[in-house]
């Protein structure tokens, strides 16, 4: 049995990684790092960086043109800031009714479409990807949810001919418990970005930076990420 695995050089996917990695092999398993216009390439550079960590094959995709209508503050020729603050406060400010401005319209259903096709080509039967519950919380990120993982699993099985299935492993862990998780793994998360800027070091303003800290805190430990 092959895997891919969506693969951004954050946390929850490099941590998903590791898990398909242990299950699978790393002969069986293909990274699948996607370019959606964002800011910066840190995380594709790290995602890279994650990949030959593991000695797995690694394929890339650009869909920046799809989101090029969107003014996400992620994405390049947006002229919204990215919000210095939790994301916590961020739903309290949407009252949770809709999504934070760092939500790129249906990524996650057009990043797990179009590895589904990759995906079929290369022989792997399921794709990991690493939605969380804390990104679900509050409508911040819908396309986490437990509901849209099954929904997407139902029409991507049966768009593949009972192929193809695609696993959330984290849908029902907060970030602190996938991090306890890749601690376990001895994930490396030295190697890992997640900051939302394109600086040299992490700005730890950003609501994913936030996140991020709180997450090793929760476990009692540094991020390693911060000692580089």
């Amino acid at each position: 049995m092959r895997a891919m695995v969506l693969c951004s050089g954050g946390v929850d996917s490099t941590t998903a990684l590791g898990m398909a990695v242990k299950k699978y092999g790393k002969e069986n398993v293909v990274a699948l790092s996607i370019s959606y216009g964002q800011k910066h390439d840190k995380e594709i550079q790290a995602a890279i960086d994650v990949a030959n960590y593991y000695g797995v094959e690694q394929l890339f995709l650009d869909l920046a043109k799809i989101f090029e209508y969107s003014n996400c503050s992620l994405l390049k020729q947006s002229d919204e800031d990215i919000p210095e603050e939790s994301y916590s406060k961020q739903i309290d400010k949407t009252g949770g009714e809709k999504p934070v401005s760092t939500y790129v319209p249906f990524r996650n259903g057009l990043f797990l479409s179009s590895a589904s096709s990759m995906a079929l080509s290369k022989d792997c039967s399921v794709i990991y990807y690493g939605a969380h519950a804390d990104d679900a919380a509050g409508f911040a990120y819908p396309d986490c949810s437990e509901v849209f993982n099954k929904a997407m699993n139902e029409a991507i099985y049966e768009g593949s001919g009972h192929q193809l299935r695609i696993e959330a492993p984290f849908v029902n862990m907060n970030k602190a418990e996938v991090v306890k998780l890749g601690l376990e793994l001895e994930v490396p998360y030295h190697l890992t970005w997640s900051c939302y800027e394109g600086g040299d070091k992490p700005c730890r303003k950003c609501g994913t930076c936030i996140d991020r800290a709180a997450a090793f805190a929760a476990n009692g430990v540094a991020d390693p990420a911060l000692a580089e």
